[in-house]
């Protein structure tokens, strides 16, 4: 098993370290763990590939991910941002807790941390500056916030985790409600405490037909995730449909209520969805070699054999996986390492008796924690280049909400009802 797992981590952490993209890495690491197991076939190697990529819910990705574009390109992020500016733009270090409830909003868009910073830090940030905000503030705000949307539908991340995990994508998303809106208080409070020496220019309170008026242009971005938590709760759609429905729904309202959306605009969002996918789905694809390999060795149960002083405790052995899973956030992106990982540790949470439900809540969640740790921390790049500060000037402002939020994960750890029991409230048994 040890020469196994060296084969198999040395020869992708070192294709990484050359450079080379994690899905060809995925690809190399897979024909290394053929060849050590005198396995090696070029019609297995095909034939796995195109069964990673052959996956009926993954097309809810596809869908998601292109409704997400067709709001974002019809203006659906500027008034989300200006409905939220008018409820609570007025109170000292508003825009703070402004970009904090537009990310909640923006939940129910795209299911994508990286979007919708991009979207959310290239609107708000130049408003936060002029308003006495330092950028780099700023940025850390919204990289930090910006990871409550993969933890709500239609999260892209819970898609990939459900596919992996066979687990049930709609009771999935319906965890993650409530500990978003948890996430969401935490990091107020954080940014209160923040806030409180600042000296920020504060908002003009907005009069009631401005909230009005505001509200009213936004409710048509406040329907579309009603509409796809109504149908996964009662069943009238599957995620792969409701991604779809959602796709119809950002194109009539961008196309005809909002306006904003051209259809000489149109090709340009099918290009970008398309680009978006297609490496998701190239990743799905080169994991379901390691993946399938992975279990052809056997290295779950000798994984399962290692952690076996843990085994009989669920809340250790969450422990220890949530720290394994940091470490590795700390150096891999989100989806590799959920591609990667579920195979190896859904056997031995499933041994252990941890509902499934709630390890892929926690599992995405502290992924999604790995969003925002250096080196890689995919969405504290993205920040960065969107607020126009340093790499190292974000990390040191950002250091707080990370804390905060291992803080609530540990919180989860220790009491999986919070998680557990929302999911009842929405699916009902």
């Amino acid at each position: 098993m040890a020469m196994t797992m060296f084969v198999f981590l040395g020869s992708l952490l070192l294709a990484m370290a050359l450079g080379v993209p994690i899905a060809h890495s995925l690809i190399m690491s897979g024909i290394a763990l053929l060849l050590h197991l005198d396995m090696f076939d070029t019609q297995i190697l095909a034939q796995t590939l195109l069964d990673g990529a052959d996956n009926y819910p993954l097309m809810a990705i596809a869908f998601f991910i292109l409704a997400g574009e067709l709001m974002n390109a019809g203006g659906v992020s500027k008034r989300i941002i200006d409905f939220s500016i008018a409820v609570i733009g007025h109170v000292k270090g508003g825009l703070g807790y402004v970009a904090i409830l537009a990310t909640l909003l923006f939940s129910g868009l795209t299911g994508s941390a990286i979007a919708d910073v991009a979207a959310l830090g290239s609107i708000l940030i130049p408003v936060m500056e002029e308003a006495g905000y330092k950028r780099s503030h700023s940025a850390a705000l919204i990289a930090s916030a910006g990871i409550i949307p993969p933890l709500t539908p239609p999260s892209v991340p819970m898609i990939i985790f459900g596919v992996t995990g066979n687990v049930s994508i709609t009771r999935l998303f319906m965890s993650g409600i409530i500990p978003a809106v948890l996430l969401c208080l935490c990091l107020a409070a954080t940014w209160a405490w923040i806030a409180r020496k600042e000296k920020f220019k504060v908002q003009p309170k907005q009069p009631f037909r401005v909230v009005l008026r505001t509200s009213r242009d936004a409710v048509w971005a406040f329907i579309l995730p009603v509409i796809i938590i109504v149908g996964l709760r009662f069943g009238i759609c599957t995620p792969t449909e409701s991604a779809a429905v959602a796709v119809f729904y950002a194109l009539f309202v961008g196309l005809f209520i909002y306006r904003e959306l051209k259809f000489s605009n149109i090709t340009r969002v099918l290009v970008a969805s398309a680009k978006t996918t297609s490496v998701v789905m190239f990743l799905a694809a080169a994991a379901m070699i390691s993946s399938w390999l992975i279990a052809v060795a056997n290295i779950p149960a000798h994984l399962a054999d290692t952690l076996a002083p843990v085994m009989d405790n669920k809340i250790l052995l969450m422990f220890a996986i949530n720290l394994l899973v940091l470490l590795v956030g700390t150096a891999m992106d989100s989806t590799p390492t959920i591609l990667i990982l579920t195979p190896v540790l859904m056997p031995i949470v499933l041994k252990a008796g941890i509902d499934p439900i709630y390890f892929g809540f926690m599992f995405v969640f502290n992924n999604m924690i790995g969003l925002l740790t250096p080196p890689v921390g995919t969405v504290l790049n993205v920040a960065a280049g969107v607020g126009k500060v340093s790499l190292d000037e974000i990390i040191k402002r950002v250091l707080p909400y990370m804390w905060i939020e291992i803080v609530l994960l540990l919180l989860l750890t220790l009491f999986p009802q919070l998680v557990l029991v929302p999911i009842q409230w929405f699916m009902p048994n």
